[in-house]
């Protein structure tokens, strides 16, 4: 398929995907419903975020701002979620948590009844005009708009960006690591959508890429769980922190490192240049 056949069917397949899971989460709601509608916006966020590469004549700000918010506004439930399935599964060597348990499992209470409300209240008409609008120009592009030659740039300045953080890593610095995941994660959607255009690419990049991205997840996951931890302990000056603090900052040091370690894998998912091959080309003709 041409590049422009391959926005297409990708917009609709996602923004398809999107109605769905929000209309399941509406008739249904649940953590399920809501991960896989948290999952569906990213995807369609991915997309915008794409489009607005190669596409920038056709304004995109507000679409991807609705979509951007939809995610934001469910970040709290999700770390939280995150949280109580991690304590629960530690709850025998840490008894401690039993109290930090007890109190998240009260906040994922008022936050899924947020959410619920919001997705309730949120109405797909205020951007049906828009989708529909945004995909009519997309069938209607004339040669001069043509998208090939831009698909592959938009994911070479994905990548430079990528590799730009990644140079400015510091150990001590989590946050420079956190950096690092916002632009993997835009990269790493990007290559999803386009991968079908690119030549021999392996599929089972797709989990070696997926596994890079989650050991910056569980150094920003340890850190949620301590900032958490702290913001309960100056709350309740008796609570003994001290045991889940301790486990908790070496679980996170361990990460820093295990990431810093594999940190130099990224090369092996995009080429270095326009001007140079795949790397996944390059270990093709390596003999053996």
């Amino acid at each position: 398929m041409d590049a422009q056949e391959l926005i297409l069917k990708a917009f609709d397949q996602r923004y398809q995907c999107y109605v769905a899971e929000r209309k399941r989460c509406r008739e249904d709601f649940s953590e399920e419903a809501v991960h896989d509608m948290r999952i569906a916006s990213r995807r369609l966020l991915a997309l915008v975020d794409l489009l607005q590469e190669v596409t920038p004549h056709l304004n995109l700000k507000n679409l991807r701002a609705v979509f951007k918010n939809q995610l934001d506004s469910l970040d709290n439930l999700r770390d939280t979620q995150v949280m109580l399935a991690e304590f629960t599964e530690n709850i025998e060597n840490l008894p401690e948590l039993a109290t930090l348990i007890k109190f998240l499992k009260k906040r994922e209470k008022r936050l899924l009844e947020a959410a619920e409300h919001d997705v309730h209240e949120f109405k797909l008409t205020r951007i049906a005009r828009q989708i529909e609008n945004t995909r009519t120009n997309l069938a209607s592009l004339n040669a001069e708009q043509e998208l090939s030659p831009r698909l592959l740039p938009a994911l070479d300045n994905a990548r430079l960006k990528v590799n730009q953080r990644l140079q400015a890593v510091d150990p001590s610095q989590p946050f420079t690591i956190h950096r690092v995941r916002i632009a993997f994660k835009k990269f790493r959607y990007m290559l999803e959508i386009i991968a079908p255009i690119l030549p021999e690419f392996p599929k089972t990049l797709f989990k070696t890429m997926h596994d890079y991205q989650a050991s910056m997840g569980e150094i920003q996951d340890v850190e949620v769980m301590l900032r958490t931890l702290e913001d309960y302990s100056d709350g309740h000056p008796a609570y003994d922190s001290q045991p889940v603090r301790l486990f908790y900052e070496k679980r996170h040091t361990e990460s820093i490192h295990a990431f810093i370690e594999d940190m130099q894998e990224f090369v092996t998912f995009w080429r270095p240049s326009p001007m140079e091959t795949f790397p996944w080309e390059n270990q093709k003709k390596e003999p053996l």
